[in-house]
């Protein structure tokens, strides 16, 4: 298969490598990398390929739960209900590996870069509240929950106070994955 590389688009292809590892957490995952020789064009990609029970876990966020590890799968859908923030998969979503206290600071950034983004003064003002109300909750001064759904099974927060069910079939049809399914 050709692919032309879509910042040259050279006469060459693009070089497509892929393997597959097994990772602690993610299980099984296939790292797909394409480089374009001409340009150097650069992109790489990793796609759990193991899934588990579409799972939804919640965290009530305090100064000792901070450091409660956070592992996020591509497809999982991340909220903080309290203060109206949530954070829903694309088709450039990305997993990670973090804490309590690092899917905070994810929040904060993308409302600092958000807050660039807007002219209007209340979208400005929401924002700065927002970034308070996040610093208050990284220094233990507002409590709020952290609820993480993901339809393939494939996120959980670990610490002792999070709480875990499986998702219904309802909540599930109204989470998007970050992927194109599709349904018969």
């Amino acid at each position: 298969m050709k692919i032309d590389c879509p910042l040259c688009h050279g006469q060459k292809s693009l070089d497509i490598s892929t393997h597959l590892e097994k990772i602690p957490y993610f299980g099984e995952v296939m790292e797909s990398t394409l480089i374009c020789h001409e340009c150097g064009y650069r992109y790489s990609d990793v796609l759990c390929l193991d899934q588990g029970d579409p799972m939804r876990y919640s965290l009530w966020v305090e100064s000792e739960t901070l450091n409660a590890r956070v592992v996020k799968s591509q497809s999982a859908t991340i909220k903080i209900p309290e203060l109206g923030l949530k954070v829903e998969p694309g088709p450039r979503s990305t997993a990670y590996i973090s804490n309590i206290e690092g899917v905070i600071e994810r929040f904060q950034a993308a409302v600092k870069m958000a807050l660039k983004l807007f002219e209007d003064e209340k979208a400005q003002e929401r924002s700065l509240n927002l970034l308070e109300d996040l610093k208050k909750v990284r220094n233990g001064e507002k409590k709020v929950k952290v609820i993480l759904e993901d339809p393939m099974g494939q996120s959980f927060i670990a610490h002792p106070k999070a709480s875990k069910r499986r998702l219904t079939s309802e909540e599930i049809k109204k989470l998007k994955t970050g992927f194109i399914t599709i349904e018969r």
